[in-house]
């Protein structure tokens, strides 16, 4: 398996959904940084599952236990290890999935990858499970860069055909902590309600919807990436696509850029409080691979939820024939709004390890 990422700053993330503990190491990250562990568990409970109907009822309390990297609340140096203990498991309810893969899951592939050895109760290592890992170390990186000015937030952009509003072309750090400390992560509370009754719907009907999350990173610097293959685009995408679930992603404009002309979508240079800045920010505050100080924008798609309680057609892999699969057990009729703070969390890292970097070329002294 390959769930390591990272340059100056490694993660690895381990374990499975039905596991004893899932967790993470970190490698590289700077000594002497404060972690505010009542930041990190307010930012943790954000994808925590059980606290709505518009969740999987799994109750799990996601508090990690810091082995190492941490003394009194203070990175050492040392590699940052956390688990979090799986309390709430139902293995029972796939017992009788291990021979008939789930349409849209990863049981099929994972069976012919490793020989039909692979755990995958819960979905085992593919299991959304693993987000609250990210977010241990998400959690801290967003600390860190919030204190050299660089904050990253995120909203549900979309569930469905329901949308919230965009995020203004030059967003606050305020409106990030706005949108985290409501229950359902929008800008436009109208628009929400609209959304949650779309996940609620397609809830009712045994079947589950997808969604769009948007995320957006303000104080970055100009100059981070190195172009052709190690630019920002290339290293977020990277590290966004290991996040379950996730099948699109988008810089800026996007795919809306691919209709536009270039009179419309070049974002013309002005100076502004004696910076180069640009008018609008199409291109998502990268050219070419390499940020320019405007606000970094993302958008990441997310399917709906593959397990659904209507019948579906599968094969059963021991007989090598069709049959018919009902699923039984807990799973979200919508898993994007519980995505929210994952999206954040990868970006942060990702952009933390870009900085570090950046700053070993200038420095050998480590700070930036």
């Amino acid at each position: 398996m390959s769930s390591e990422f990272g340059n100056r700053l490694r993660v690895s993330v381990f374990g499975q959904s039905h596991g004893k503990a899932i967790g993470v190491v970190a490698d590289g990250l700077p000594a002497g940084e404060e972690v505010d562990m009542e930041a990190l568990a307010q930012f943790m409970a954000r994808r925590r599952p059980g606290r709505s109907p518009l969740s999987t009822p799994r109750q799990e309390s996601d508090i990690p236990t810091f082995l190492s990297g941490l003394e009194n609340g203070i990175t050492c140096g040392a590699p940052l290890c956390a688990v979090i203990e799986n309390r709430d498991q139902h293995s029972a309810d796939y017992a009788a999935l291990a021979d008939t893969p789930r349409p849209g899951h990863a049981d099929y592939t994972a069976w012919v990858k490793w020989g039909g050895r692979a755990d995958m109760r819960g979905g085992g290592h593919f299991s959304g499970r693993l987000t609250a890992p990210l977010c241990i170390i998400g959690g801290i990186a967003k600390q860190i860069l919030a204190r050299r000015g660089v904050y990253v937030g995120a909203h549900l952009m979309s569930v469905g055909e329901e949308s919230d509003v965009p995020f203004p072309s030059r967003p606050v750090s305020a409106l990030f902590d706005e949108v985290a400390a409501k229950p359902f992560p929008v800008l436009d509370d109208i628009c929400g309600e609209r959304m949650k009754n779309e996940i609620l719907t397609a809830a009712q009907e045994g079947d589950s919807v997808g969604g769009v999350v948007e995320c957006a990173a303000v104080g970055v610097p100009a100059g981070l990436g190195e172009p052709m293959f190690g630019g920002v685009e290339n290293r977020l995408a990277a590290a966004l696509f290991g996040i379950p679930a996730m099948k699109g992603l988008e810089f800026g404009a996007g795919f809306q850029s691919a209709a536009l002309r270039g009179s419309v979508n070049n974002d013309p240079f002005c100076i502004r409080n004696r910076r180069v800045e640009t008018t609008r920010n199409r291109c998502g505050g990268i050219l070419g691979g390499i940020t320019n100080g405007m606000p970094l924008t993302l958008r990441a798609a997310f399917k709906p939820t593959p397990s659904i309680s209507k019948p579906q057609q599968t094969v059963r892999l021991s007989r090598m024939e069709e049959t018919e699969l009902v699923i039984t057990g807990r799973h979200d009729p919508c898993i994007a709004h519980r995505a929210v703070p994952v999206v954040e969390a990868v970006t942060a890292v990702v952009l933390l390890d870009m900085l570090l970097e950046e700053n070993e070329k200038e420095s050998n002294h480590g700070t930036f």
